[in-house]
């Protein structure tokens, strides 16, 4: 375990969390995990009722600072063996503060082997001259299976706050195989943001982003019937990738339109009943 550098020292915070997901019969198990800086996971938790510890495992990243500044670099490597089956999300929205011309970034990377992991991390909202770099890759091979999403929010809309200045790189990737079935890249300038809103974004401030894998044509008819009031949402499916994406004006009836296709696709792709995370609820 590394040492921590103070947020206010010219380097920033360096922060590292890596974890490796093992099946032990019918359990799944957080078989290693490693840290160094502010970034740590909570105890396992088996919330998933009539299975015991034979569910998934539930694992929660927790970024004591708080927020992410400039000149901070954050990264995350998990790995899921065969046969297991993991799921993380965040306590809380990861918050990006107004940098003060340094960049801040972060790298995560999951690597599924046949195994189950689902990435549900709670919305990132970026303050207004945040200038942020950050690549999610997502490897797969035959057998894995997958369900994920990342919304990103501009601005504190509710605070009338809006991301005027600033830059944004967001990567999104799913591999299978060494071969490329989704590529995403959003690439957003504050003040192009606050000029083209209406043209680009429709007014919306937060765009979400949902990938589920293998899907079959099935499970798209299925969430095209569901009903999206307070959102505006598109799904398609290619190459047994349903992808979906999600505008809104703020981040929760994003978060609750793809709470919604979860719920269909759990059971269709992993095989069991959708239980939210407990910490979602306090």
């Amino acid at each position: 375990m590394g040492t921590t550098v103070a947020s206010s020292a010219p380097s920033g915070w360096r922060a590292g969390l890596r974890l490796r997901y093992a099946a032990r019969g019918t359990q799944t198990i957080l078989a290693a995990r490693e840290h160094y800086g502010p970034l740590r996971v909570q105890r396992p938790f088996y919330p998933e009722p009539g299975r015991a510890e034979s569910g998934a495992c539930h694992t929660y990243i927790v970024h004591p600072p708080g927020g992410v500044v400039g000149g901070d670099e954050l990264q995350i490597d998990v790995e899921v063996g065969t046969q297991a089956h993991a799921l993380l999300t965040t306590p809380a929205a990861t918050k990006y503060y107004r940098s003060d011309g340094r960049e801040a970034r972060q790298a995560q990377r999951f690597q599924i082997g046949k195994a189950a992991f689902e990435w549900l991390p709670q919305e990132s909202i970026f303050h207004g001259g945040a200038r942020v770099r950050s690549a999610t890759r997502i490897d797969l091979t035959e057998g894995s299976r997958f369900i994920g999403w990342e919304i990103p929010c501009l601005g504190l809309p509710a605070r009338g706050e809006r991301f005027e200045t600033g830059s944004l790189a967001l990567d999104l990737e799913l591999w299978r195989d060494s071969q490329p079935l989704f590529i995403d890249r959003l690439r957003i300038d504050g003040e192009r943001a606050s000029r083209c809103a209406i043209g680009d974004l429709a007014g919306h401030t937060a765009i979400g982003t949902m990938v589920v894998y293998p899907a079959r044509t099935e499970l798209l008819e299925q969430v095209r019937r569901i009903g999206f009031d307070s959102a505006s949402f598109a799904a398609t499916l290619v190459d047994g990738v349903l992808m979906c994406r999600s505008l809104g004006a703020q981040a929760e009836p994003v978060k609750q339109a793809f709470v919604a296709v979860w719920r269909a696709a759990r059971p269709a792709v992993l095989g069991c009943e959708a239980i939210l995370p407990r910490i979602w609820a306090t």
